[in-house]
């Protein structure tokens, strides 16, 4: 997806998003790690474990997984198939990005709303998930993860859809018919 740079007054504020996605990003690796560690070393010499490390270790999983897709969707680099956006240049390519990102983000968004309905219904049936924790607290990251992408996924697309529109100038031009 090609995309214009930010106006000058935004790089900070993603500067600034990036540092918070990537620390809380290693915070719940870190935490991941750590909690694992300690299950192998309790259940060897010991023979017991902590009774909520494995649920746990089961959210920050999710938590881990769908944040690192929101802090790949930053740059593009979500998971595509990209053999078309290859060949292409210029105005073909940006259309094709404008295409990608509108479809991209209309299935983020699909699913940001069917994990809102999911947490909701979660929260109204008083779920919990381990330890006292309300299950659609841990939970609550699916539509956020979700709606983000879809977020960046639309502001893409209206890169390219600019850029198409300047005639594609980041790229080399469309050769003539």
């Amino acid at each position: 997806m090609a995309s214009s740079p930010p106006p000058s007054g935004a790089r900070p504020a993603r500067g600034a998003v990036r540092r918070i996605e990537e620390a809380v990003l290693a915070l719940l690796l870190g935490a991941m790690i750590a909690v694992a560690s300690l299950q192998i070393l309790l259940r060897g010499p010991l023979g017991w474990g902590i009774a909520w490390a494995d649920p746990l270790l089961r959210v920050l999983v999710l938590w881990v997984g769908l944040l690192g897709a929101v802090a790949a969707s930053r740059e593009g680099g979500q998971i595509s198939v990209d053999a078309v956006s290859r060949v292409l240049s210029g105005r073909a390519r940006a259309a094709a990005g404008a295409v990608t990102g509108l479809f991209t983000a209309g299935v983020a968004a699909t699913v940001a709303y069917h994990g809102a309905r999911f947490v909701a219904s979660e929260r109204e049936f008083a779920s919990v998930a381990f330890s006292g924790i309300p299950a659609w607290a841990l939970e609550s990251v699916i539509p956020f993860a979700f709606g983000a992408i879809a977020l960046r996924s639309l502001a893409g697309a209206f890169a390219d859809l600019a850029a198409l529109a300047r005639g594609a100038a980041g790229g080399p031009p469309d050769p003539a018919p």
